[in-house]
C-alpha cells in the first residue's frame, strides 16, 4: 500500500499552523539533550562529521555519501549509524537516528504509517530533527497526535507528514529543483553538497543537516524546520 496522494482542504491552514507549534513534547525525554548536542546547519560543514570528506568511511560508504553538520551527530556503530540504517526501511531507519525521535513519535501514532513507509518501494524523506519543534507547545501537540490516532490516514497530521515526503528515491544530484510531495504539493530544493542545501514549501525554507542518508527504500535530508505546507 502506497501512500496517497493527497490534496489539502479549507481547514488545513489552521492545522497545519498548529502543527507547525506543536511537535515538541512528543519525544522522549532525552530530546532536550539530543537538540542541544546538535549543530546547526549555520555553522557549516565539520571537518568531523562522517562523509564530510570521506574520512569515516571507504568510498562507497553509506558514512562517505553524506554530506553536512548534523551528520556529526549521528552514531559511529549500531543500528543508528550510516551502516546500521541503511539495511532497514525508512520508518526503521529512523526510529534508531537520535536526531528524529521526535518526528518518529508523530508517524507512529497514525496506525499503520509506519508499516506503510517501510513497504513503499522508494521514497525521499525530508525529516525534522529534534530541536526543529523545541518551541512546540505541548497541548497543540497532543491534540494533533490525538486527531491523528483516531482518524489515521484522514488525520491533518497524515498530511503534514506527507508534506515531507517524495514518491521516488533522490540523491544529492537529482533531488534539486521542484519535486512534487505526497501531499500533493511542491518542495523546492536549491544548492548542494559541498556549498549547502535547503528545502523550501514557499513558506518555510529549511536547511539540510544532514543528506544522503541511505536507508533500504528511502534516502533521508535531515532538516532544520518542520515545513508547514501553508501558502
Amino acid at each position: 500500500m502506497k501512500l496517497q496522494r493527497l490534496s489539502r482542504t479549507a481547514g488545513a491552514t489552521a492545522a497545519v499552523l498548529a502543527l507547525s507549534v506543536s511537535l515538541a513534547a512528543c519525544g522522549d525525554d532525552g530530546d532536550a539533550s539530543d537538540a542541544d548536542s546538535t549543530p546547526s546547519a549555520d555553522s557549516g560543514m565539520t571537518s568531523d562529521a562522517p562523509g564530510s570528506d570521506g574520512a569515516d568511511g571507504a568510498d562507497g560508504s553509506p558514512a562517505a555519501q553524506t554530506f553536512g553538520p548534523g551528520c556529526s551527530q549521528i552514531p559511529t556503530s549500531g543500528a543508528g549509524s550510516f551502516d546500521g540504517m541503511v539495511k532497514d526501511p525508512v520508518a526503521t531507519a529512523a526510529s534508531n537516528n537520535p536526531l528524529l525521535s521526535t518526528l518518529v513519535t508523530a508517524v507512529t501514532s497514525i496506525d499503520g504509517l509506519a508499516d506503510t513507509l517501510n513497504g513503499a518501494a522508494a521514497l525521499t524523506v525530508f525529516a525534522p530533527y529534534n530541536d526543529a519543534f523545541a518551541a512546540i507547545p505541548e497541548d497543540d501537540l497532543n491534540g494533533m497526535v490525538t486527531e491523528g490516532q483516531e482518524k489515521g490516514q484522514d488525520s491533518m497530521l497524515y498530511k503534514v507528514l506527507a508534506h515531507h515526503v517524495v514518491g521516488s528515491n533522490e540523491g544529492p544530484d537529482s533531488v534539486g529543483g521542484e519535486q512534487e510531495t505526497l501531499a500533493g504539493d511542491q518542495l523546492t530544493i536549491e544548492g548542494d553538497a559541498e556549498s549547502g542545501m535547503t528545502v523550501s514549501d514557499g513558506t518555510v525554507t529549511a536547511k539540510v543537516l544532514c543528506g544522503n542518508i541511505p536507508t533500504a527504500n528511502a534516502t533521508v535530508y535531515v532538516i532544520d524546520q518542520v515545513l508547514t505546507g501553508v501558502k
